[in-house]
């Protein structure tokens, strides 16, 4: 076990996935100058209940170590930051005894076995978020751009899987899977219900006004 800061948010972080932070709050200023300072990595937990400001939120068990790799010091303290997740673990234990949380923690290492026809489910799955970002664009009128998804099928997961608007709590159970052939299949499922989520939605803007007796609500 080890112990290091934890940093309770409003989403959940997979290894080799980045994540940019704006730090702003007293208490966030000194762990992330304490992490800065001793070379240490902070945990990402995503709330259970509570907020990201103000009083402790109570978080998942589970998290995911986020590695500093770019500081943009502001006025105040303040900064800008960009981490990397890198190592799953869970929470054994919490200390509150300084202004920000901190966690023993046990490292969780993912069982990277794959199965014989995971090669197929992983060109469905990279089909998939393709088809997903397309149809996320059509809806959000917003364009998404991947210049080129990972060969990885274990990064083209963590990818996917950041790159979902699926429920927090839903990534939060993908974080959790422990074998990556499962992870896969589990995303790519997840990636297909999200893309029928959103031509649903997509249709129901196209459909002409009605003035019957049904509504679209």
């Amino acid at each position: 076990m080890k112990e290091i800061p934890l940093f309770p948010l409003n989403t959940v972080l997979f290894p080799n996935m980045p994540i940019t932070l704006h730090i702003f709050e007293e208490r966030y200023k000194q762990m992330m100058n304490q992490c800065i300072a001793d070379s240490i990595p902070f945990g990402v937990v995503l709330i259970r209940q509570g907020s990201e400001v103000g009083r402790t939120a109570e978080t998942y068990q589970f998290g995911c170590a986020a590695h500093i790799a770019q500081v943009q010091p502001l006025e105040d303290g303040r900064m800008n930051m960009v981490a990397l997740g890198k190592e799953r673990f869970r929470i054994e234990s919490l200390h509150h005894d300084l202004p920000y949380l901190r966690g023993e923690i046990v490292e969780i290492e993912l069982d990277t076995t794959l199965k014989g026809d995971i090669g197929r489910i992983t060109d469905l799955l990279r089909a998939a978020i393709t088809e997903y970002l397309t149809v996320l664009s059509s809806v959000g009128d917003v364009e998404f751009k991947v210049d080129k998804l990972p060969d990885s099928p274990l990064e083209l997961a963590y990818l996917s899987a950041t790159l979902l608007q699926a429920p927090n709590e839903r990534k939060q159970e993908l974080l959790e899977i422990n074998g990556a052939d499962q992870l896969i299949r589990e995303v790519y499922d997840t990636c297909r219900r999200e893309i029928s989520i959103l031509r649903a939605m997509l249709s129901s803007e196209q459909m002409p006004d009605n003035d019957g007796p049904f509504s679209l609500n």
